[in-house]
């Protein structure tokens, strides 16, 4: 053999081997970084504490006016640059049998799900796992519709009809069992072999709606080969140490175990789940306001992803409304005339409304979750107003498939 081949041979396989093991190291330094240790549980710790004495008194009248005048019941907090400013649980867990709100109640965060559900398959856009280009068909073959990738998914540009209502009339009219939750898999199924309509052409207009959500949570599973559930515990939940934070679906669960019940506008009844509350991805994670706290602390300080991933996650895909609203990757965003960033999202589910709210620009968190789907939370603005902050308003979407005013948001 010649002396040179041999020579070159040895270089290639250390060229390989320095490869390998560079990947692997990067790999290791990753695993590593989202390991858990004391100090994060008591930096977590000092974040949450709060004094009542010391709460905001402006704040703490505005609550009390929007539980008096315009219904709000639920929980609330606002945190600036890492320090509680106020925090409250105010009104009935469950009406019905009379318990009250803590501020530690978990509560469906219905539509806030998507930025969770957005940070899981940017975790796997950095790990190699998928690409944003990537098609639906390559996990699901027999998907029914042409064009859609991960990133139309993400911004809500697939087209795609609203799976919600498709499968509701399908399970009434076949009179199927309407309190066994439904899987990701079996709605897949359902649409490959009814094919129902899309609304539009992929890539054509945003138009939100759950389906996009679903089949992205589906995709995780499909993926990984864990359960959504499973997947965000151990890449999500856990690494940024929301202790109170769930996937509760009635495929897994037949009574989900939580107290926060979900009530119409007055009071007249609690909205019991059903075969809709199977699906994840879209909705199904519980969570408090603390845990919505530290989420946000960890998409800042990159324990849960990249800058990169984020900068890419906070860009707007679509048209802006307005001039300043848009949707990423999971959030809903303001761009403001003076470098306002502003990432947020609201929720409406089964008697459960709310707003997540992350100013970048201020390191400013505001989030109510409120259980009683009334219209109090769309009278927000002197809060904004009083924190500097651009207005935010449920109803900046109009038109576009946003949907204001219905169950899917």
């Amino acid at each position: 053999m010649n002396f040179r081949y041999i020579c070159s041979a040895l270089a290639l396989s250390a060229t390989l081997l320095t490869a390998c093991s560079g990947k692997k190291s990067e790999e290791k330094k990753a695993a590593e970084k989202k390991i858990r240790t004391k100090e994060d549980d008591k930096a977590d710790s000092l974040l949450l504490v709060y004094n009542p004495q010391k709460g905001d008194k402006w704040i703490a009248d505005f609550v009390d006016n929007l539980h008096r005048k315009f219904g709000f019941n639920g929980n609330m907090l606002v945190a600036k640059d890492g320090k509680i400013l106020y925090e409250k649980a105010i009104g009935w867990a469950d009406y019905l049998h009379r318990d009250s709100l803590t501020i530690n109640s978990e509560f469906e965060l219905a539509s806030i799900t998507k930025t969770f559900t957005g940070t899981a398959i940017m975790q796997l856009v950095e790990a190699g796992k998928l690409s944003l280009n990537d098609n639906v068909k390559k996990f699901y073959p027999n998907f029914p519709y042409d064009g859609i990738t991960v990133k139309l998914l993400l911004s809500h540009r697939s087209g795609m009809m609203n799976y919600v209502y498709f499968i509701d009339d399908i399970w009434r009219k076949e009179k199927r069992n309407m309190k066994k939750g439904v899987t990701n898999q079996e709605v897949m199924n359902v649409i490959a072999e009814r094919k129902p309509n899309p609304y539009t052409k992929p890539d054509n207009r945003f138009h939100y709606n759950n389906s996009n959500f679903m089949v992205l949570g589906a995709i995780i599973e499909k993926v990984t080969g864990q359960r959504y559930s499973q997947y965000m515990m151990e890449h999500v939940f856990k690494p940024a140490g929301l202790k109170h934070t769930h996937v509760y679906s009635t495929t897994e669960y037949e009574k989900i175990p939580v107290d926060v019940v979900g009530h119409d506008r007055t009071w007249r009844y609690s909205v019991a789940q059903n075969f809709l509350d199977g699906p994840v991805g879209d909705k199904g994670i519980y969570s408090t306001v603390h845990d919505l706290v530290l989420f946000d602390k960890y998409l800042k300080n990159g324990r849960l992803l990249t800058q990169k991933s984020l900068d890419s996650a906070y860009v707007g895909r679509n048209k802006p409304v307005n001039g300043h609203f848009n949707y990423g990757y999971g959030w809903r965003m303001f761009d403001g005339e003076n470098m306002d960033k502003v990432v947020y999202h609201t929720g409406w589910w089964h008697g459960f409304r709310h707003i997540y709210v992350r100013d970048l620009s201020k390191n400013i968190v505001v989030i109510f979750l409120g259980n009683l789907t009334n219209g109090s939370l769309m009278h927000l603005d002197d809060l904004y107003k009083h924190l500097n902050m651009p207005i935010i308003r449920k109803g900046a979407y109009h038109g576009n498939g946003s949907l204001p005013g219905s169950d899917e948001d």
